[in-house]
């Protein structure tokens, strides 16, 4: 196992694992924070119809 251990560090493939790992990481929170983006939208598009809706219903008066 150590054979194995001193050539990924002789190689320096750990390090590229690591930045692998680091980039997959760093995607995934990218696209979970973008869709959080795009619900939170979809959200407040839902809140400003109702909005409009509300002032078309009961601020026809002036």
């Amino acid at each position: 196992m150590s054979d194995i251990l001193d050539a990924i560090l002789e190689r320096g493939d750990l390090a590229h694992l690591a930045l692998f790992l680091w980039a997959c990481v760093a995607t995934a929170q990218a696209h979970l924070a973008l869709r959080e983006l795009g619900e939170a939208t979809r959200r407040i598009d839902a809140f400003v119809r109702e909005l409009a809706r509300f002032n078309r219903r009961c601020g026809s008066d002036s």
